[in-house]
């Protein structure tokens, strides 16, 4: 793996859950139960999973947006907790993130070239000419006209909008763009056309991506190495080819035979023995995933399974793979 430029460590994000009329704590969501992972310089790390596992909460924390409730960040060997306002101000200028819809992440009444160079704005770089003329150089770089920057949101398509997005992220020249879903409301021919604006932004300005992502087909394109996360917890990273080629964790393996495929020969053999996912509030005992396991035993009840790394540069929470 290239060097690391984010390092995260059993990162916790818990939510309060309160009831009654005085509004108590009554129970605790845990989005985010230790998680671990780390992403190098100009590499794609796909965060994957079920809707409701944490993915999207994950990136949030690593942004700032939702507060973590325990673990450590290291963003280029430095603990991102112990920074101080002018070193967390830096720190957001060399991460970045791009939203899934586009629309909303954008002000309606303010036009494309105030979004864009809002960033350059709030950190002051350069003069008011100069960031009029990056604002047009980089809508060029995304595939845009700039004699469409005067225009609103509402007047460009999905795809042009999260372009938009693209640009703005890109304003400030991150080292890492968080991608949460920044395709799954785009038409099918728009994705390709985004995932391939991805990849060659990557190849030439070296970013790295923290790809959140449901779609195991996007995922395969455009990832170096993919992290499953089930119910709060990484269940196994792998490199690209080899997790798809072979899924050791048993949920990996479903969530690989589940994904559409174009083969008629293809037939699902493996299934969960429950359909059911477990709540993030009361969580199983054990390994998270043995209430629809077929291969859980009783050590899988009782005993949770550590993260641990495997000859073929893979890391696998499994007591039977």
């Amino acid at each position: 793996m290239p060097e690391a430029l984010l390092a995260v460590e059993d990162l916790e994000v818990h939510f309060p859950v309160r009831s009654g009329v005085f509004q108590r704590k009554s129970a605790t969501v845990r989005a985010v139960d230790g998680v671990s992972f780390a992403i190098g310089k100009g590499e794609t790390l796909s965060l994957v999973g079920e809707s409701g596992c944490g993915k999207s909460t994950t990136g949030l924390a690593l942004m700032g947006l939702v507060k973590p409730t325990g673990g450590r960040v290291r963003f280029g060997g430095d603990e991102i907790r112990g920074f101080d306002r002018r070193a967390l101000k830096d720190y957001r200028r060399r991460v970045q993130i791009v939203f899934q819809d586009p629309f909303s992440s954008l002000n309606p009444r303010h036009r494309v070239r105030d979004a864009i160079r809002a960033p350059l704005d709030i950190h002051g770089i350069g003069t008011r000419a100069e960031r009029e003329a990056e604002v047009a150089q980089l809508m060029a770089r995304v595939g845009l006209r700039p004699d469409q920057a005067d225009n609103f949101p509402h007047q460009f398509s999905g795809g042009q909008r999260q372009r938009i997005g693209i640009a703005r992220a890109l304003a400030l020249k991150p080292d890492l763009i968080i991608c949460d879903e920044p395709v799954s409301a785009l038409d099918v021919s728009v994705q390709a056309q985004i995932l391939n604006l991805l990849a060659d932004l990557q190849r030439d300005l070296g970013v790295a991506y923290l790809f959140i992502s449901h779609d195991l087909g996007v995922v395969e394109h455009i990832s170096h190495r993919v992290a499953v996360m089930y119910l709060g917890k990484i269940v196994e990273i792998a490199p690209t080819t080899a997790l798809f080629e072979k899924p050791t964790h048993p949920y990996t393996e479903m969530l690989t035979r589940a994904a559409p495929t174009l083969d008629p020969r293809a037939r699902h053999t493996f299934s969960a023995s429950n359909d059911d996912v477990p709540s993030a509030i009361n969580k199983p005992s054990g390994c998270p995933f043995h209430t629809r396991c077929p291969l859980a035993t009783d050590l899988c009840k009782s005993s949770e399974p550590a993260l641990t790394a495997r000859d073929d540069d893979r890391f696998v929470a499994c007591h039977h793979r």
